[in-house]
């Protein structure tokens, strides 16, 4: 073998030996590197980790009425039923949030009426319980906050036609709920079984108690639904009342509000709402917005007959 040969062999080797070892004094920080980047990547896992902790069982209250009415907590069905309903409204957060966000557009004016008709205040939360505080119909013909059937509305006093419902009135329909509540205290004589035969009827509500020889609402054995009932309203006045309790936190602004609105008084027809809501200065969104007991695009008014049409100032 040359010396050619012989230095070139050991140029190779040693340009080995120089790359072996400027890769192993790589190594570590290729390692450090991949750490922090470990590190930076773990991040939404932990804070996933932190929302599912978050999860925890609430203090449910020891002491409870509806409407200055005992709950008998003692009773472990009765405990059940309220913990239910605690649970899948406190933790239904989309739901939650936006009822509490809805509800200072509206709960004060009810919480008002219903005090000036010597309606306790806890029967607000039924209008929750019903419609969300939004005006909707249900399969069974029920319209509005208070879900109404055409025959009590038109009982209490609604008007309801082609053109007009009532029904979506919220102060009318509200003064309507508050008649039903005084008559049926009239028959029953206490608070809770007014609100539980507001679910399923006077007449079901009394045969019920015929049959089963029990005049009191937690001694009876009801339809799921009204069996529920009462129980989810008895949820939301808990969670309405201490909201930060499970964990809603809210500042002022964070709340929906009604724009200040101007009173139209209309005494005669109108034939096409939305050109009249355009000489109005307004639009037919903000009309049937304000005002949806107009069900149609006209208005017939009968003679002596004045309705009220609120628009935004």
């Amino acid at each position: 073998m040359s010396r050619n040969h012989l230095f070139l062999i050991y140029f190779l080797l040693f340009f080995s030996i120089a790359l072996g070892t400027w890769a192993v004094l790589k190594t570590p920080q290729s390692q450090g590197d991949n750490q922090n980047l470990m590190e930076e990547r773990s991040y939404p896992v932990q804070a996933f980790t932190i929302t599912r902790d978050s999860i925890r069982l609430f203090d449910i209250p020891k002491n409870l009425d509806f409407a200055g009415e005992k709950v008998p907590l003692e009773k472990g069905d009765i405990f059940e039923r309220l913990e239910r309903e605690i649970y899948v409204n406190a933790y239904w957060e989309s739901n939650m949030i936006l009822l509490l966000k809805r509800s200072a557009k509206y709960l004060p004016e009810i919480e008002r009426m219903l005090k000036e008709n010597g309606i306790p205040d806890d029967f607000k939360y039924v209008a929750i319980a019903e419609s969300a505080l939004m005006n909707v119909g249900s399969p069974a013909g029920a319209r509005g906050f208070w879900q109404i059937l055409e025959s009590t509305g038109k009982e209490y006093g609604l008007e309801i036609s082609n053109d007009v419902d009532e029904r979506y009135h919220f102060e009318k329909s509200t003064l309507a709920a508050a008649k039903y509540f005084k008559k049926a205290h009239a028959k029953f004589g206490d608070w809770t079984a007014v609100a539980a035969s507001y679910n399923m009827g006077q007449s079901g509500f009394s045969k019920r108690q015929e049959e089963q020889l029990h005049s009191n609402y937690y001694e009876l054995y009801l339809n799921e639904e009204t069996s529920r009932y009462l129980f989810r309203i008895l949820a939301f006045k808990i969670i309405f009342e201490n909201p930060g309790a499970f964990g809603y936190h809210f500042r002022e602004s964070d709340y929906y509000q009604t724009p200040v609105l101007r009173t139209i008084r209309v005494d005669e027809d109108i034939k096409d709402l939305p050109k009249w809501a355009k000489d109005q200065g307004s639009s037919y969104k903000d009309l049937k917005l304000y005002n949806p007991w107009l069900r149609d695009r006209n208005l017939n008014v009968r003679k002596g007959k004045v309705y009220e049409i609120m628009l935004p100032k």
